[in-house]
């Protein structure tokens, strides 16, 4: 699929809205405050589809993912979701091609994205709310917001990547913990235990903020930064390094790595051109 340029672009499902700005940095935002964006299929489907657009923009430089109202995000919705079991066992089947179903790509798609996505946490981010948030590469936080991998409250356990994306960023034991006692932690907590990138009064001001940081740098860079560390965290020296000097090589011969190097000498802000590889 050839890229399809995006940016200006501007979307307002039922209750996943997305708009990319003149900055290029895409806001996606959960619009269903009355229920604390509590997430239906319709949610998952609108988050998947949003995304899968969003990786087609070569010109897009940084997404920020929040929630309307309060809440960032208080979960499943299992008594509108439980209204459609068919619908429930079809999006429980995973497709081959990509190895999530409807519920881990509604979250994982996010991590598939080659540019930075932050997530900015107020008020609830529970269940599935918090497995989207783990999914970003980052997340800025409130210090009271209230945090919990609420599954185990109901019998069961994460199973919308939240396993995937523990391991990363807690030890065993704090993942096991928080999975089995569905303990609720602030975001104060939350960042203490590594869960939280950054406290903030204001979460979707310093997600943008630091959006447009990361936006200052070679497009090409961030999505080979971001393909190293995710696709070798527990991966062996071996495969690592052999990972690294790919990237490298690809880079060193980047227009867009020539770009940086000319700004930097000539101590001006970089322009960059769209990133190369999709």
């Amino acid at each position: 699929m050839t890229s399809e340029q995006v940016t200006g672009w501007r979307a307002d499902g039922e209750l996943v809205a997305c708009e990319v700005g003149d900055d290029a940095i895409a806001r996606v935002r959960l619009t269903r405050p009355d229920k604390l964006n509590a997430l239906t299929l319709q949610t998952l489907q609108e988050l998947v589809d949003v995304a899968h657009r969003l990786r087609r923009d070569r010109t897009l430089r940084a997404v920020v993912i929040s929630g309307e109202g309060s809440s960032f995000c208080a979960g499943l919705d299992f008594a509108t979701v439980m209204k459609s079991p068919g619908g429930v066992a079809r999006a429980f089947v995973p497709l081959p091609w990509r190895g999530t179903n409807l519920f881990q790509e509604a979250c994982w798609a996010w991590r598939r994205l080659p540019v930075p996505v932050i997530a900015a946490v107020e008020g609830h981010c529970l269940g599935g709310g918090l497995q989207i948030a783990l999914a970003a590469d980052f997340r800025v936080a409130s210090a009271d917001s209230e945090w919990s991998v609420l599954e185990g409250r109901w019998g069961l356990i994460p199973d919308m990547s939240g396993v995937a994306s523990l391991k990363q960023l807690v030890g065993i034991d704090t993942a096991k913990l928080l999975t089995m006692s569905a303990r609720r932690v602030s975001g104060a907590e939350a960042h203490r235990l590594g869960l939280v990138t950054e406290l903030a009064d204001d979460p979707q001001e310093a997600a943008l903020a630091l959006a447009r940081e990361l936006a200052t740098r070679s497009p090409d860079a961030l999505a080979a930064a971001k393909r190293l560390f995710d696709g070798t965290w527990t991966a062996s020296l071996r495969r690592t390094f052999a990972a690294e000097r790919a990237e490298q090589l690809f880079l060193l011969a980047a227009e867009n790595t020539k770009r940086a190097r000319r700004a930097a000498y000539a101590r001006l802000a970089p322009e960059y051109g769209p990133r190369a590889r999709r």
